[in-house]
C-alpha cells in the first residue's frame, strides 16, 4: 500500500520560508508524478506544483517565481521549497503521487502551513 507522509509545516510570518518533505513508500518512485496540492479552510483544494521522472514542472499560477519543487529518487521524497511566503498561502498541503500508467492516485494525510504576522 502506498504511503505519503509529509513534514515541515509550521507557522512563518509573510515574507519568510519553510521547506516541505514528503517521503514515498511501497512504489516505484520513477512511475509516478508527485507534487503537493493545497487546501485553504473552507475553500477547495488546488493545485501547488507536481513533477515528472524526466524532471518537468507544473506550477499553480499563485506560486510561480516563489515556490520550488524538487524531488530525490533514492530517497524517494518530494520537496516544496516555499519562499516570499504570503498570509494566503496558509492551508492544508497535501502530498500526492499519481501512476502515470494507471491514474492511480494517492494522498498524503497533509501538514498545515500558516503565514501569520
Amino acid at each position: 500500500q502506498v504511503q505519503l507522509v509529509e513534514s515541515g509545516g509550521g507557522v512563518v510570518q509573510p515574507g519568510g520560508s519553510l521547506r516541505l518533505s514528503c517521503e514515498a513508500s511501497a512504489l516505484i518512485f520513477a512511475f509516478y508524478v508527485v507534487g503537493w496540492y493545497r487546501q485553504p479552510a473552507g475553500k477547495e483544494r488546488e493545485l501547488v506544483a507536481t513533477t515528472t521522472d524526466g524532471g518537468g514542472t507544473n506550477y499553480g499560477d499563485s506560486v510561480k517565481g516563489r515556490f520550488t519543487i524538487s524531488r530525490d529518487h533514492a530517497k524517494k521524497t518530494v520537496y516544496l521549497q516555499m519562499n516570499s511566503l504570503k498570509v494566503e498561502d496558509t492551508a492544508v498541503y497535501y502530498c500526492y503521487a499519481m501512476h502515470t500508467r494507471t491514474r492511480e492516485h494517492n494522498w498524503g494525510q497533509g501538514t498545515q502551513v500558516t503565514v501569520s504576522s
